[in-house]
């Protein structure tokens, strides 16, 4: 029975683990823009009632 080699397995874990992590930071971002985008599209309804009355 070959011997395991416990350092590949660790080092693929870490590796695993490191892209989950820039993946789920480059989704926040995503969302970060995507939500700025929407708040500078769209006028803000409050604010045009304010400069009116």
């Amino acid at each position: 029975m070959p011997k395991r080699n416990y350092g590949f397995e660790k080092h693929q874990k870490e590796q695993a683990k490191q892209r989950k992590k820039e993946d789920k930071q480059q989704r926040k971002l995503e969302r970060a823009s995507a939500r700025q985008e929407d708040v500078e599209g769209e006028p803000n309804p409050e604010a045009e009632r304010a400069s009116e009355g």
